[in-house]
């Protein structure tokens, strides 16, 4: 089969495009034929090391495809099922091996490129919202990176919850695309300092929550945006890790909080998985949220699309095609 292997961490030039032996399923997992794999920043987390992972390995944590063959003991989906996944190691490739307990049916009506779009990204939107920091009608939320894949699922889920939400994004075509997620208001972060205008909008308040993606660049003012006994939740680093933190400051700002949550842990259980799985294609396929798939690579550039990622060229959900 086709597939990219990482033999040694570094920059997207460490992504190779090889001839693998198909895998084999064992018991307990199903061997996927992959119609589509998300493209998502935990993957330049592994291909930098900062994940640590066994070399040599193909990476990819998000896909969609057909079941071709099943392992021993497998008796909750049958061969030719169309399903998806998320949060298993292996998606850039023609073919991939997961376990059963981590395989989600996909509607009949989703095409795999929707469903490879909104896995990850889409229950990460689900959990921020429902279990991190559970927004209720009336909340104010910050949201960087608005118009990245996250941002743009996240901004819908919180405006389902009535949220107030806020975005921050690099530029005016991005701006447009916030506010039709439904962004009450957009900072374009380049010209304006976002926590200066998040309290002004918030008559000097601050905000409830800050769903942070950026990371180093962005954590210090997030703080500042925060309302006392606010919480600043930082899901990714995409500008770098946030350096060493002194946590007695949370207490002369606003006895505030912060967490470093994980999709892993917030679906640990079959339940949880199946719970947020099935509000997520349940509300992408009644139309209630709304993806954003143009930037679609056929599988042999996938450092060519990770590349685009790093340097912010891309809105919404990045796919590769095998």
């Amino acid at each position: 089969m086709k597939a990219i292997q990482i033999t040694e961490t570094g920059g997207a030039d460490v992504l190779k495009f090889r001839d693998l032996d198909t895998p084999t399923p064992g018991a307990g997992q199903a061997l996927i034929e992959v119609k589509a794999a998300g493209i998502n920043f935990i993957d330049i987390y592994f291909r930098e090391g900062r994940y640590p992972s066994p070399l040599p390995f193909v990476p990819g944590q998000e896909g969609a495809g057909v079941v071709v063959a099943l392992g021993d003991n497998v008796s909750s989906v049958r061969v030719g099922e169309h399903v998806a996944w998320c949060g298993v190691q292996g998606a850039y490739a023609q073919y991939a091996v997961v376990p059963e307990s981590r395989l989600v049916r996909m509607p009949d009506s989703m095409t795999p490129q929707q469903a490879a779009s909104v896995m990850l990204q889409g229950m990460t939107a689900h959990y921020l919202a429902h279990s991190t920091y559970a927004l209720k009608s009336g909340d104010t939320a910050l949201i960087h990176a608005g118009a990245g894949g996250v941002g743009l699922l996240l901004t819908q889920v919180a405006k389902m919850l009535g949220a107030y939400v806020i975005t921050t994004v690099s530029t005016r075509e991005k701006a447009h695309l916030s506010r039709a997620a439904g962004a009450d208001h957009v900072v374009l972060y380049s010209e304006t300092d976002f926590a200066a205008q998040a309290r002004s909008l918030t008559d000097g308040l601050g905000v409830d929550v800050v769903y942070d993606s950026v990371g180093k660049t962005t954590f210090e003012q997030s703080l500042e945006a925060l309302k006392a006994r606010g919480m600043l939740v930082l899901f990714g680093g995409a500008s770098g890790v946030v350096p060493p933190f002194d946590l007695a400051r949370l207490s002369t700002m606003g006895s505030l909080y912060v967490t470093r949550p994980t999709l892993a842990s917030y679906t640990a259980s079959r339940a949880e998985l199946e719970w947020r799985a099935a509000d997520v294609l349940r509300w992408v396929e009644a139309g209630k949220l709304k993806l954003r798939t143009e930037h679609v690579y056929p599988l042999a550039d996938a450092a060519l699309a990770q590349r685009a990622i790093e340097g912010r060229k891309t809105t919404g959900k990045v796919l590769l095609i095998p």
